[in-house]
């Protein structure tokens, strides 16, 4: 796969894309990206993260969730059953030169790291936020330990990932064509024989999958809040 590098300070439009037509089962409250957190929904809040950053942002939503989201400055599109999917919509609905795409279930995302990612773009076009492994990793069977894995050189990959769109498109179509399937965009890049650049992400950027989570999220959100008011 051919680079697609953008030059520093010439990187044109920029759309962030959000795909938030998932159910969100493990959370067994209807559409993750509906739940609350401090007062605003998941999606809310990605919204109002990524809205500085970029000229337009672009929501994936299932069909009806859209009557009952407040009112949001994004535009949206109609999601697909899964999340690679409705991140094809997304890119095919959009013109802009650099996307930013994330996923709404992390909803602390601060501007630094966004503005890091924007940088970084450049060199490779393909960014990701992830973070070094600090826990023991081990591999399981049966329930059980099997392996120790090495976490040296291991990184734990987040959101927002940024890119060329012109490369990610053309990731996303050679995998609709050819069958392939990742757990997120930058995981296309590579399959597809590009380079992704490691961002360091935040801690506090973690993912609101299971109630834990959630509750974790909530408890955390005032605080949050409170230093980005400062």
């Amino acid at each position: 796969m051919s680079g697609a590098c953008l030059q520093s300070g010439q990187s044109g439009r920029r759309a962030a894309l959000i795909p938030a037509a998932g159910s969100g089962e493990r959370l067994g409250l209807g559409p993750k990206a509906l739940v609350e957190v401090g007062g605003l929904t998941l999606l809310e809040r990605a919204v109002r993260a990524l809205s500085p950053h970029v000229d337009e942002v672009l929501v994936a939503l299932a069909p009806g969730m859209e009557r009952a989201l407040p009112p949001l400055n994004a535009r949206t599109v109609l999601g697909g059953s899964s999340r690679q999917e409705s991140v094809l919509n997304l890119l095919r609905a959009t013109e802009a030169e650099v996307v930013l795409v994330h996923d709404a279930a992390r909803p602390f995302l601060g501007a630094a790291l966004v503005e890091g990612l924007l940088e970084a773009v450049h060199e490779t076009g393909a960014a990701t936020a992830a973070l070094p492994c600090a826990d023991t990793l081990v591999r399981a069977h049966g329930g059980r330990w099997a392996a120790l894995v090495d976490r040296e050189n291991t990184w734990a990959v987040q959101t927002p990932q940024v890119f060329s769109r012109e490369l990610l498109l053309a990731a996303h179509e050679r995998a609709l064509r050819e069958g392939w399937s990742a757990t997120d965009d930058a995981g296309l890049i590579v399959r597809a024989g590009g380079e992704v650049r490691l961002v360091p992400g935040d801690a506090r950027l973690f993912k609101v999958t299971t109630p834990g989570d959630l509750a974790l999220a909530r408890a955390f959100a005032g605080t949050w809040d409170g230093e980005a008011r400062t």
